[in-house]
């Protein structure tokens, strides 16, 4: 069409009654973000000469991201989420907070419910013969180095085949298998006894891959453990890390790698000992410090929709 139409009152006026901005009724956020998004959208559309097929398109598009339940999944893929941590960075370092483990995306896979044991936790509910014994450990402490005694840490990752427990479309998973939580005692320590896990890729059908095709990017992830950590002395911590020498850590479609979240890999032996499925096992190190709370609270806990179930 190559005509612009955003500036003038008729526009404007559109605006404004969209989002209620007149009106003293409503949610006044709510006002607020969608009269700017929708600002800058029907902005887009004049700049970008935007056709009604084009824009058909991403309404339609929208449908099916809803449908098949992938708008978590798109936000970590289109760096949203990686967006978030890169302004909470920047908030730490205004109000200079520095140390601590690095934060990086949660993702879309969490399952809260999963039974907190003490210090130790066997995850690998289900035999898996293509994925080793894999033990991760550490020792969760404060800014001043001492160790911190009941921290929450969970953890959950995929199986071999790359799914997640409650999310695997082949159902051969229990729940919460390779999901875990503990709390650490006065020595801050933690451990899971668990199986390697690899990468996964989005689906192939989904909603997210077919935006993914068009941008000609790939929907692959890097093998990686997720951790929550919680206490309620120190701010909460949402990491991963990822699996050393995986080929995808340096190209992940998620944009969560980070320099100091790729622990190093040791071979051990002992593993039937621990009651793991051989006795040579793989061993992971990682180690948490966590951050002070600021003026008392903790400005860390991100409330979002987030499935559940009872162990």
């Amino acid at each position: 069409m190559s005509v612009k139409v955003f500036d003038t009152k008729e526009v404007q006026d559109l605006l404004k009654a969209a989002a209620n901005l007149g009106s003293q009724d409503g949610n006044a956020r709510a006002k607020q973000v969608v009269g700017r998004l929708l600002s800058d959208l029907f902005k887009a559309i004049d700049d970008l000469d935007m056709t009604p097929d084009e824009i058909w398109t991403g309404v339609h598009y929208f449908n099916k991201l809803g449908q098949d339940g992938e708008a978590a999944l798109l936000a970590a893929g289109l760096g949203l989420e990686k967006y978030l941590d890169i302004r909470m960075d920047a908030a730490d370092k205004a109000a200079e907070i520095t140390g601590g483990t690095p934060r990086t995306i949660e993702g879309p896979l969490y399952v809260a419910g999963a039974p907190v044991r003490d210090g130790v936790s066997k995850i690998d509910i289900n035999a898996d013969q293509d994925a080793g014994p894999l033990v991760i450990r550490g020792t969760v402490t404060g800014p001043d180095g001492k160790p911190v005694a009941g921290a929450v840490v969970e953890c959950w990752h995929a199986n071999s085949k790359g799914f997640y427990s409650h999310f695997d479309p082949t159902g051969a998973q229990s729940e919460f298998n390779l999901r875990g939580a503990l709390s650490t005692g006065v020595d801050g320590k933690y451990e899971f006894r668990t199986l390697m896990p690899v990468g996964y890729g989005c689906p192939p059908g989904g909603a997210t891959q077919q935006l993914l095709d068009a941008l000609a990017r790939h929907g692959n992830r890097p093998a990686h453990v997720h951790f929550f950590v919680t206490t309620d002395k120190y701010r909460k911590l949402t990491t991963q890390i990822n699996i050393e020498g995986d080929p995808l850590i340096w190209d992940d479609f998620a944009y969560a790698t980070r320099e100091d979240l790729i622990p190093h890999v040791v071979e051990r032996t002992g593993g039937t000992a621990l009651g793991m499925k051989a006795d040579a096992y793989k061993e992971i190190e990682f180690n948490i410090e966590l951050t002070p709370l600021v003026q008392g609270k903790d400005n860390q806990v991100v409330h979002r929709l987030r499935a559940s179930a009872t162990a």
